[in-house]
């Protein structure tokens, strides 16, 4: 085990149990983290977690139920094929049935799966403080330096080795684009200030990058 599944998976025990769980979190943990670490993935990996898992801290004061985000950033991407559009749905029903078998209260599975598919659009509802935090979360990493945009860039690549590079360049375009007209990038105050400026920047260069 790496130093960094250690320390997820001690993070994952101290979140259920804080939440109320009555089934041991080992199991969990130990099939979560072996989805984050499956071998398609390049960017949305055990990092990519740790990652959001940190922004998260970060901006919990914001939330209403920082619990409730931390447990929809462990299922944003637990389930994670390229080829396929279904992922966050399939993660928000892996996140009900694995926290109802924990033990934890439906309200509280009811939101987590919730904010697990509002990770498609990134589009929070005006007022969703959970929401808010969990996309900005998300979508911290556009806001890096440049050399760590291009590594998320490229990793972004990596995981879609098998499209064409016409196809991929268009594709990618669109998100950018989709990314660009949101009616903000950053919800929180403090990921506004923090992250919106350098993002903009990323995205706009990659789209220069693309020819779009």
């Amino acid at each position: 085990m790496t130093v960094m599944t250690a320390s997820l998976s001690a993070r994952w025990h101290d979140l259920l149990t804080r939440c109320g769980a009555t089934a041991d979190p080992g199991p969990y943990a130990e099939d979560l983290l072996g989805r984050w670490a499956e071998p398609q993935r390049r960017y949305h990996t055990t990092a990519h977690l740790a990652a959001v898992l940190d922004v998260v801290d970060e901006l919990a004061g914001h939330a209403e139920d920082a619990d409730a985000v931390r447990l929809a950033a462990w299922f944003h991407d637990a389930v994670y094929r390229p080829d396929r559009s279904e992922n966050e749905e399939r993660s928000a029903a892996l996140a009900v049935r694995a926290l109802q078998e924990a033990g934890l209260g439906g309200e509280l599975v009811e939101e987590v799966a919730r904010l697990v598919r509002l990770t498609v659009g990134h589009h929070p509802a005006e007022g969703d403080r959970n929401g808010e935090v969990l996309c900005d979360a998300d979508l911290a990493v556009l806001g890096g330096t440049p050399e760590q945009y291009a590594a998320y860039a490229a990793a972004v690549r990596e995981e879609y080795a098998f499209v064409p590079e016409d196809a991929f360049r268009a594709g990618r375009a669109a998100i950018l684009r989709q990314l660009l007209d949101l009616p903000a990038l950053y919800r929180t105050p403090e990921a506004r200030e923090r992250y919106d400026a350098a993002a903009r920047r990323n995205l706009g260069g990659e789209l220069l990058l693309l020819g779009g």
